[in-house]
């Protein structure tokens, strides 16, 4: 899982579902003149639990592991996201009918269980808190799909490795400029040549930015003139296949370095971690490496 690929709205509803959690082991009634001592909590009402609060926790849960995931998985022909929006729009529409229906819904439980003979039961803070959860959890769920504040990365893209001493590359994983497996060699046909200097040099000779610097935004060169380099994208962005077929190939998350191979048109050629090669269309914002 890559939890860089994790934007702010997702930062929202993870909050909201924490905050669920906290809410499920608060009093869910608030009664005059029954024993304090003997109130339930979600815990003790299994409707409310499974409709309101395990529900939602399972919405975020949904939602956060869809975006995470390299390759989006599907239950019933729906994104793990989508059924994870789903599930949190469905846990507010039932928080608010709880609320307002507190004395009819769960005063049998609060008499016959709970120590009752009160004349008026109200909602306790562990249902308010339920409430203000869950409605924040289906905000945050739908506002992240459309809101451009909510779509930035709730972590920022790691920066490029320092070059080693003595021109040498920096050890690591895929999807980091010059690092282990995936890299363009010396002499490969994505502009390195036998004996040129490599540190603190691109692929095309141009200079590597050094630590503590940020790369310059990424611009659009002549395609005779076009040398690979290594890019980071600020938000999810799907990969399509050169052939032009409408259908996503791939996802690049952000806090991944990839390396762009061939400038086409307006778009980018860009080279997954597992080698797939496919268009990059919206190239705005693209931190190079």
């Amino acid at each position: 899982m890559n939890f860089r690929s994790l934007t702010r709205g997702d930062g929202v509803v993870i909050g909201a579902a924490v905050l669920l959690f906290i809410a499920s082991f608060l009093d869910t009634l608030d009664a005059d003149g029954g024993d304090s001592d003997k109130l339930p909590n979600a815990w003790e009402n299994g409707n409310l639990l499974l409709s309101v609060y395990l529900l939602g926790i399972i919405a975020a849960v949904l939602i956060v592991v869809g975006r995470a995931l390299p390759q989006q998985r599907k239950v019933a022909g729906l994104d793990l996201g989508q059924v994870g929006v789903a599930f949190a729009v469905a846990s507010a529409w039932s928080s608010i009918g709880a609320i307002f229906d507190a004395d009819q819904s769960f005063g049998f439980l609060f008499d016959s269980e709970f120590g009752g003979g009160s004349d008026k039961i109200d909602a306790g803070v562990g249902l308010i808190l339920g409430l203000i959860g869950a409605l924040v959890l289906a905000a945050g769920a739908i506002a992240g799909l459309v809101v451009p504040a909510l779509k930035a990365p709730l972590m920022g893209a790691p920066r490029p490795a320092a070059p080693g001493p003595y021109g040498g590359q920096p050890q690591g994983g895929y999807g980091y400029p010059g690092a282990g497996a995936g890299q363009p060699q010396p002499g490969s046909p994505y502009g390195g040549q036998p004996g040129q200097p490599q540190g603190g040099q691109s692929f095309g000779g141009q200079p590597q930015p050094q630590a503590g610097q940020t790369p310059p935004p990424a611009q659009a060169q002549p395609a005779g003139d076009f040398s690979p380099f290594w890019f980071a994208v600020p938000v999810p962005r799907p990969l399509y296949a050169e052939d032009g077929s409408p259908t996503p190939i791939a996802e690049l998350a952000p806090g991944t370095w990839y390396l762009a191979v061939e400038q086409r048109g307006p778009g980018l050629v860009a080279q997954t971690q597992d080698g797939r090669r496919g268009v990059l269309q919206d190239t705005t914002g693209i931190q190079r490496g």
